[in-house]
């Protein structure tokens, strides 16, 4: 029996990296995949045949993760269209970096918005589902950015902090209704965001881990596939780092 079978998972932000990769890797494992990213694109259009592809059910919703009225109108959709989530992964994040005294309010608040906002608006609007079923897990991608900071990602540091925060009080509330509540604390991972660095930021940052390679949105899939598996059923309040060591 494959790892997800039988169950349904919604990731935002999955049109590509990471999050695409958690889809795929779901539906492999036999759950349906509803995902969402900010608008329809090549992206998504792409993603949602792969995974129909893979025989699953599945379904792309274009939302601003950031935005509360429209999270509730996904989990509205899902609870009529599905009738049960079991895996909900906060995924959708961006990045404005810059130095402190650079930083203008609007990168603030963006970051903020999108990267710590949006686990709280899908959080709530999921939560009376999962409450109802008894069951679910719920999975937040933070950053090790978050653990031990980085010049120039003020902002990126206290929106995965905040997760953190986040995800230890949802343990705490929600956790007597059979519902799981983890992170992941990805490192150095080779993304579309992470592409943007020059060579020397890269290599200076594969010289800090121990494993002395950059790592891959399937690194981060895999651990996620672990949280939303029955494997996990006795894990919450965790963040698992998936770095290479590199925080040690």
């Amino acid at each position: 029996m494959k790892l997800l079978e039988n169950k349904t998972s919604l990731i935002t932000g999955a049109a590509r990296g990471i999050g695409r990769s958690m889809a795929l890797m779901f539906a492999d494992e036999g759950s349906n995949v509803i995902f969402t990213d900010l608008k329809e694109s090549d992206n998504s259009r792409s993603l949602l045949d792969e995974l129909h592809a893979k025989g699953v059910r599945a379904d792309f919703l274009a939302a601003d993760a950031s935005d509360t009225d429209r999270a509730m109108e996904v989990a509205a959709w899902v609870t009529k269209e599905y009738g049960r989530i079991d895996a909900l992964v906060n995924n959708a994040g961006i990045t404005r970096d810059n130095l402190l005294l650079r930083m203008s309010a609007s990168d603030w608040n963006a970051v903020i918005e999108t990267n710590l906002r949006s686990v709280f608006n899908y959080t709530k609007a999921f939560a009376p589902l999962m409450l109802k079923q008894r069951s679910g897990s719920i999975i937040n991608i933070s950053s090790i950015v978050g653990m031990i900071g980085n010049s120039g990602q003020a902002n990126y540091a206290a929106a995965k902090a905040g997760i953190v925060g986040f995800t230890r009080s949802m343990t705490k509330e929600l956790g007597s209704r059979g519902i799981r509540c983890n992170a992941i604390a990805p490192g150095f991972i080779e993304t579309p965001m992470t592409k943007q660095l020059g060579e020397d930021a890269r290599n200076y940052w594969v010289q800090q881990i121990p494993m002395r390679r950059v790592g891959t949105d399937v690194d981060v899939a895999r651990v996620a596939l672990f949280l939303a598996s029955d494997l996990a059923e006795y894990v919450s309040g965790q963040v698992i780092a998936c770095d290479g060591g590199l925080m040690l």
